[in-house]
């Protein structure tokens, strides 16, 4: 069976993420553009880069290469066609996170933005593993006890699928398995959403027993 990422389009989901009533593609927005300018890095990865909501702040002078991963092929053509000038930096690839880790390349900043929902904890430290950053940025969704973990609007049934690979987060638990791999939390910060929600922007840097000596 697909992974129903695969299905949704992306008109439904931006639609969706960018109503008032949740508002979270404008708040990501301005999150990715901190996390880019945050730390010292000349190559980022983003993981579920979608639309690429946030590329447009990506800086020439700064980085080197960035790439954008994803599972679903119509979302990176029209990443793409949207940062055709970014084309010398922003390389896209095609990727399913739960087998096909090892074919990602390194990156000094990972970004995952909504991301570790959907491919669980054992898979985030094999693909942190994999490319093998100094810094990795994450933002998970902190939902109420009395909501559901879709926002309601219009296009609520265009996720119905996702109840199938979708993995709660819990903040104090990312900071256990990534302290496992060898990162270190640096930065916890909470944003609130129209909803009653909010998005938990959660930073690590590699310890500097694990850093990879070449």
């Amino acid at each position: 069976m697909s992974n129903p990422w695969e299905e949704i389009s992306l008109d439904d989901y931006e639609n969706h993420m960018s109503l008032d009533s949740v508002k979270q593609l404008q708040t990501m927005n301005g999150i990715m553009e901190e996390q880019l300018e945050a730390y010292p890095a000349c190559t980022a990865m983003v993981l579920g880069v979608a639309g690429g909501n946030g590329l447009e702040h990506v800086r020439r002078s700064k980085y080197q290469t960035v790439y954008g991963i994803d599972i679903n092929g119509d979302y990176l053509r029209t990443v793409s066609e949207r940062y055709a000038g970014l084309s010398d930096v922003l390389k896209c690839l095609k990727l399913d996170l739960t087998c096909d880790a090892d074919r990602l390349p390194e990156a000094q900043l990972l970004i995952a933005n909504l991301l570790v929902e959907y491919i669980g904890y054992e898979v985030f430290q094999r693909v942190a593993c994999k490319v093998n950053p100094e810094y990795v940025s994450c933002v998970i969704q902190i939902d109420t006890d009395d909501a559901q973990w879709v926002s309601d609007s219009p296009y609520l049934h265009t996720f119905d699928r996702l109840d199938s690979v979708h993995h709660p987060v819990d903040e104090a638990l990312l900071s256990a398995k990534m302290k496992e791999i060898g990162y270190k939390t640096v930065l916890r910060t909470r944003t609130p959403l129209p909803n009653g929600k909010a998005l938990s922007r959660m930073d690590f840097r590699k310890e500097r027993e694990f850093l990879k000596i070449d």
